[in-house]
């Protein structure tokens, strides 16, 4: 029961994020890029020209405080998700470093909502530093970190999501967007470990998440023996 509640409110708090994203982008006047806005841009309390990262644009977000509730709601979700899902994990190291990495990621992630970047620049980098950063070291622990028990897909999807946010977080650094926008950037960085927790969370509510048992075949009895 305890599981299932984490799963539960893991899949509730990415959801409500993405929802909420949608609300707060869609009541902007100017039109909202996810290639040319940073998701933070949705949670700025001040309307005017944004001349520094990830390119100059302007901001303006109505909705704002709905967008911090939900960062915040988001952090609170995804920690009590690590905290409550403990049959998801293996005892010991690898399991604990990799709870430690997301729960540092849900801390980062409402640090985000409580200092907006146009309020508080240097904590909110610092959240998004641990949301982003820490949360996709965490989604690369998970590989080793989840349990036996855990169907395989969930490891190698980690494992996989991983290393795209990862390297997407240093191109990301280093002003690279590939022709993807910088904002369109972040979120390849950003978005991966809460798709994964979200995909998770559901599988795990409806009991989806263990290996499929295989079934063994029915020995057929060789010439000569006798049937039961």
């Amino acid at each position: 029961m305890r599981d299932r509640l984490g799963h539960a409110v893991w899949a509730v708090g990415v959801a409500q994020f993405f929802a909420v994203h949608s609300i707060v982008e869609s009541a902007w006047n100017r039109p909202y890029s996810w290639a040319a806005h940073n998701i933070s841009d949705l949670g700025n309390v001040t309307c005017g020209p944004q001349g520094r990262e990830p390119a100059p644009r302007y901001v303006c977000s109505p909705e704002h405080a709905l967008m911090n509730a939900s960062f915040v709601a988001l952090g609170v979700l995804f920690l009590a998700g690590v905290v409550l899902a403990g049959g998801l994990w293996r005892g010991g190291p690898a399991g604990t470093a990799a709870r430690v990495a997301l729960g540092t990621a849900a801390a980062g992630f409402a640090l985000v909502g409580l200092a907006p970047a146009d309020v508080d620049e240097r904590l909110h980098v610092l959240g998004a530093l641990l949301g982003i950063g820490v949360g996709n070291v965490g989604l690369l622990l998970s590989a080793a970190g989840l349990s036996d028990r855990v169907a395989g897909v969930w490891r190698w999807g980690a494992a996989a999501l991983g290393v795209v946010a990862s390297t997407a977080c240093v191109l990301l650094l280093l002003h690279q967007d590939l022709g993807l926008g910088m904002g369109g950037m972040e979120r390849v960085a950003a978005y991966p470990i809460l798709l994964w927790a979200f995909a998770l969370g559901v599988a795990g509510l409806f009991g989806r998440t263990g290996r499929v048992a295989r079934s063994t075949p029915e020995r057929r009895p060789q010439e000569g023996e006798r049937r039961v």
